[in-house]
């Protein structure tokens, strides 16, 4: 029986310290701001700025190298043009230069038209990365864009050449379809996400990150003005004390993260995947931000200074980590440093859930859990230390 009414006791305690620090932030109006006006403000201009305010049909960028000058060649890229789905840029300096600028990512995926290519593009060579579902996308618009053009030119041929009944062209045009003559692997980036749908996994790292540094201020306040040491003058385990202050930042970060999450889906439309599986590595995340919460609350000497330090770092962290600019657009030497720091791996992971659900997300999730969990318990121990040293 006391064993069980010093765990309640214990519990109690815990819920009374996380209330006592969530009211504490409620009233902090700057921190509010932080949390919860300025990432949105961010993700609406980052993500309209990458394309955010188009339509419903998200539009892919296709490269295009035109080495034909007839009209059948015209006629082709008009209608590719006109497709919901695409965006087209031609590129100069030929298939070389376009398969460069596939495998950097500043193109999903690229089409040559050569001399003399026909009405049905048989001889069309369509470059794509391999395993990019955006590049299977771009060859299905592709093969929408070019298929009624093909089959109605094929019909006007056959008219002009023989007599036939309508019934016969309707038949021809339903049968012809354009069909690449080649399709092209290229090593390069898997997939490449732009606008809302990007900048909104960003700015979940980047803000959950910055905020739990700063608001740590608040950790240091606490032990630098002897609160934990007048709190532990009670009869308060340290273990107990440390669980409340560590609860309290994990629960300020995953509501952070949370809010991030359900107000971009529901404005802007956002496809985060399966919600069990952003749940997991959200949280995953969110222990990663507790440890550096934690981390800051042991070794800053003023709330002041943990404000003043936690922007500058988490930004160049997210800047290592892609929440600036995609990893798959950087050279391997700098996408290797970014692996180094949890960003990346949450960037990786959140980045996998739309396309491939958790199965595809598993190894970043791993990996994030491990920085997770070492970070949490290194940085708890810590603070520890620091409290006991003042009691």
């Amino acid at each position: 029986m006391s064993r069980f009414a010093a765990l309640f006791g214990g519990v109690y305690i815990v819920a009374a310290l996380v209330a006592a620090n969530l009211r504490r932030q409620g009233r902090d109006r700057i921190g509010l701001f932080f949390i919860v006006i300025l990432p949105f403000v961010i993700i609406t201009v980052v993500g309209l700025a990458l394309g955010g305010h188009s339509s419903d049909v998200q539009r892919f960028r296709l490269g295009l190298v035109v080495e034909g000058t007839g009209a059948g060649s015209a006629e082709l890229i008009t209608s590719l043009v006109e497709h919901p789905g695409l965006t087209v840029a031609k590129v100069a300096g030929g298939e070389r230069e376009l398969r460069r600028q596939i495998g950097q990512g500043s193109l999903v995926a690229g089409l040559v038209v050569p001399e003399g290519a026909d009405s049905t593009a048989a001889a069309l060579r369509f470059v794509m990365v391999e395993n990019s579902g955006e590049a299977a996308v771009v060859r299905n618009n592709v093969h929408a864009a070019l298929g009624r053009y093909g089959a109605l030119a094929d019909a006007r041929r056959v008219a002009e050449a023989v007599g036939v009944t309508p019934a016969q062209v309707d038949t021809a045009v339903a049968e012809t379809d354009p069909i690449f003559a080649d399709i092209r692997i290229v090593p390069g980036a898997e997939s490449l996400r732009l606008g809302f749908a990007y900048t909104a996994p960003a700015n979940l790292v980047l803000f959950t990150f910055i905020n739990s540094a700063a608001v740590a201020g608040a950790l240091v306040e606490t032990r630098r003005l002897g609160i934990s040491r007048r709190s532990l003058a009670a009869p308060v385990r340290p273990g107990v004390l440390l669980a409340g202050e560590a609860v309290s930042r994990y629960l300020i970060a995953l509501l952070q993260a949370l809010l991030v999450v359900v107000v971009t889906a529901l404005l802007f439309g956002v496809e985060w995947g399966p919600p069990a599986g952003v749940l997991v590595v959200t949280a995953a995340f969110c222990l990663v931000a507790t440890g550096v919460a934690m981390l800051v609350g042991s070794l800053a000497k003023t709330g002041l200074q943990a404000a003043a330090l936690a922007p500058p770092i988490g930004i160049m962290l997210g800047m290592l980590g892609g929440c600036m600019w995609p990893l798959l657009i950087v050279p391997p030497v700098l996408r290797a440093a970014g692996h180094v720091f949890p960003h990346a791996w949450a960037m990786d992971a959140l980045l996998a859930l739309p396309l491939r659900g958790l199965d595809g997300a598993l190894t970043p999730l791993a990996v994030l859990l491990g920085m997770g969990i070492a970070l949490t318990a290194g940085s708890m121990f810590m603070f520890r230390r620091s409290v006991m040293r003042m009691r």
